[in-house]
């Protein structure tokens, strides 16, 4: 049997008691070196842990699928949620190629997605409409990517933007930037989350005109607010329509 584990943003308090128990049950733990990371030490003694650098994806399922048809309870951990932009996925695909695999039980246990994290650091950003976009076009081509923005901004919705820089991909925010700002305004507030509920945690609140690009880096996460979306007292919030649906007396 496998587990594909989300161990949510990183902070041990944010780990859900369903992971807890998934990497206690655990004879092998397979991740990306920097997940295997997030886990407490003692946790994984006398677990065989696989860790792997970045683009491992194919390889750490391999594997885990290997141990798994060899009998070992084996977990695959990743930060977030298993089943946004991780490995859940990508397991079931491989599960059915292989005769030796394709009867392996594979269960998601989820997480606190990276997404939801950020925005609770924020305020309250996505209690409206909202639409996740990857900027990263390694596995996705930038043209769908682009066209997702586009349709993304003229629909109005909050946009949260995941791998949105790298040292590799340095462009790609900028131009997301030019295609949203063809359907926002310049002031549209913009929070930008590093890190969060990890050590060195950073949210800071700008704009779409004033965002500083080069301040973004692999770790962060952007919300940009729909044209309803505000700063209230230091916190971004999206209006959800209550006080245009209802009368709210605000002086009891």
């Amino acid at each position: 049997m496998i587990r594909v584990v989300g161990l949510g943003p990183g902070d041990a308090e944010l780990l859900t008691s369903q992971a807890a128990q998934a990497l206690e049950w655990a004879e092998v733990v397979v991740g990306y070196k920097g997940y295997i990371e997030l886990i407490a030490p003692e946790t994984l003694q006398g677990k065989e842990v696989v860790a792997t650098g970045m683009t491992g994806e194919v390889p750490r399922s391999v594997a885990a699928l290997d141990h798994a048809a060899a009998g070992k309870r084996t977990v695959v951990v990743g930060s977030g949620d298993a089943g946004v932009y991780g490995l859940a996925g990508l397991v079931m695909e491989l599960a059915v190629t292989q005769e030796a695999w394709c009867n392996i039980e594979i269960e998601v246990v989820p997480g606190i997605p990276a997404v939801i994290a950020a925005a609770a650091l924020l305020g309250a950003p996505l209690t409206h409409d909202f639409a996740v976009v990857s900027l990263s076009d390694l596995l996705t081509p930038w043209e769908v990517i682009e066209k997702r923005l586009l349709m993304g901004a003229q629909a109005d919705f909050v946009l949260a933007l995941y791998n949105p820089r790298s040292k590799k991909r340095d462009w790609q925010l900028g131009r997301a930037r030019e295609i949203i700002l063809e359907h926002r305004d310049p002031t549209t507030p913009v929070g930008v989350v590093r890190n969060a509920y990890r050590p060195d945690q950073e949210a800071v609140l700008t704009s779409l005109r004033e965002l500083d690009i080069q301040l973004v880096d692999m770790f962060t996460i952007l919300l940009i607010g729909n044209s309803h979306s505000k700063v209230l007292h230091g916190r971004l919030v999206t209006p959800r329509g209550y006080f245009d649906k209802y009368e709210i007396d605000t002086d009891s």
